[in-house]
């Protein structure tokens, strides 16, 4: 009796999907659904596109998580920077462009 052993294909398996926490909520979500914020040599940069160098952070699509961000000051927790107050409007005004 001879048995043969069945090959499993990559179409097989389902492909797993990148999960981020939002730094608003603290809810993890799959990592399109959320806008990435990067830091880069000092400079805080909105990342819609998600390929931006530097350390990244994300956030919801949703303006309430946004002011929870901002409230929580977690931009400036995440990245270990000072961020003034202008530029803090900077960011989230460019952020809120983003909000569903």
């Amino acid at each position: 009796m001879t048995v043969k052993m069945m090959k499993t294909t990559k179409n097989a398996k389902s492909k797993r999907v990148p999960m981020r926490r939002c730094i608003g909520c603290m809810e993890s979500m799959p990592k399109g659904n959320l806008i990435r914020v990067a830091c880069y040599e000092g400079v805080i940069s909105v990342d819609p596109t998600g390929r931006a160098k530097g350390r990244g952070v994300y956030l919801c699509r949703n303006g309430e998580c946004m002011k929870l961000a901002r409230k929580k000051k977690a931009l400036q927790r995440n990245f270990g920077v000072d961020i003034s107050p202008e530029e803090e409007d900077a960011i989230f005004q460019e952020l809120m462009e983003y909000a569903e």
